[in-house]
């Protein structure tokens, strides 16, 4: 059988705002459909084919202007990281693997594993009607049709994403440096059109993440940055991940900048992009690496749990997880993103044994308010396909 087709994408989406819209989303996305060629078997030779593979890809990418590099594998046991280019254009910093990123809609599976938190503990089912735990919800976004907390988690709800009409309603530096609430932010997704009811289908959409974090902040009654530290960042030690606040960024971070009005910008800490639950957190290669291993490997959610986070109905999209077919068996799991200035990718496999982050800034110029472009070489997709090579040589 074939490739399952690309999703639907509305056209307004640059890419800059695919903190937004995940590459494995528009581009290679396997189901269990598709015949798994035979699995190759670890190697050292393998392991200094994927090493040497990704140490390609990061020239690659400085050659083409990339300001920074940072790729993170933990494979069977060993563990390997690198760095390159700078910390910020016009500063003689070198990145270093252990700087901070903006990881954008990797935000994304962390959030997910919070709301299923609070299932696993009784006080929210998957089925439950949004209005249940938030009863402003109809208000906000005028749904067409009842809306569940699972078609949320996989973004079934058919809520347009908010950012279109953001980005369309004002100049772009605006869009970017303004902060919204939670619920300001959702009410514009009311200008968009909707595209399907609840549960006919995938779309992905930051809406959906928006209204969980809502969720999450009324079940809780703290905000979203204290929750997700609470649940996930201080349990797995992941000292370098947090929500993004109003302060300044950390002074390891790496910032990204975009060129807007034909100036640059430094894109670390953007209003638009703090406390966001749909893109909003910042983190380390190898606390991504951390993250997903725990995950795969139960210590943050019941097995029975991550079995129903990792389905996927629509074929590409589970409970805040992207999924590929791994050529060893199975899937991998992951997630990907895009901010201003900044592009992250994480795939590990099922048994959390498999990993590799990789997080790059992209050269400001570079980017362009059209639709999006699967040939782009300092695209998303370009981050998706080395760490895809990279564990496919390593089973």
């Amino acid at each position: 059988m074939s490739e399952p087709t690309r999703p639907h994408s509305r056209k307004f989406l640059p890419p800059l705002l695919r903190f937004l819209v995940p590459a494995a989303i528009m581009a290679i996305v396997l189901t269990g459909c598709t015949a798994a060629p035979e699995a190759p078997v670890q190697t050292t030779q393998s392991a200094e084919k994927y090493r040497a593979g990704l140490e390609d890809f990061s020239r690659r990418m400085l050659d083409l202007g990339a300001p920074a590099v940072l790729i993170e594998t933990r494979i069977n046991g060993d563990v390997w990281s690198h760095a390159g280019g700078v910390r910020s254009l016009g500063s003689p910093a070198p990145a270093e693997a252990s700087n901070s990123t903006h990881i954008a809609s990797v935000t994304k599976s962390m959030v997910a594993v919070s709301v299923l938190k609070l299932v696993e503990e009784g006080h929210v089912q998957l089925q439950d009607p949004v209005t249940k735990h938030l009863p402003e919800f109809d208000s906000l976004v005028n749904p067409r049709g009842a809306v569940t907390v699972a078609h949320l988690l996989r973004h079934e709800s058919g809520i347009p994403s908010y950012e279109e009409e953001l980005f369309s309603s004002r100049p772009i530096r605006q869009a970017l440096t303004q902060k919204l609430s939670l619920g300001e932010s959702l009410a514009l997704s009311k200008a968009m059109p909707w595209v399907r009811t609840p549960g006919s289908g995938a779309d992905y959409s930051n809406s959906n993440y928006l209204v969980l974090g809502l969720m999450l902040e009324r079940l809780h009654g703290r905000p979203v940055a204290e929750i997700l530290r609470n649940d996930v960042f201080e349990p797995l030690g992941m000292k370098d991940t947090h929500l993004t606040g109003t302060g300044p960024p950390p002074s390891t971070m790496i910032h990204g900048q975009v060129e807007v009005d034909g100036e640059r910008l430094d894109s670390a800490y953007l209003g638009a992009i703090v406390g966001n639950p749909a893109g909003g957190v910042v983190s380390t290669v190898g606390d991504l690496n951390t993250f997903y291993a725990s995950l795969m490997e139960g210590r943050l959610l019941k097995p029975a749990t991550i079995q129903q986070m990792q389905l996927a109905p629509f074929g590409f999209y589970g409970m805040g997880l992207l999924r590929w077919k791994d050529v060893c068996g199975g899937f991998y799991y992951g997630h990907d993103g895009d901010w201003a200035g900044y592009r992250t990718t994480v795939i590990t496999s099922a048994d959390g044994k498999r990993q590799v982050a990789i997080a790059i800034t992209y050269p400001p110029e570079s980017w362009d308010p059209s639709a999006y472009n699967p040939d782009n070489p300092l695209g998303p997709d370009a981050l998706y396909r080395a760490a895809r090579t990279a564990l496919d040589l390593s089973c």
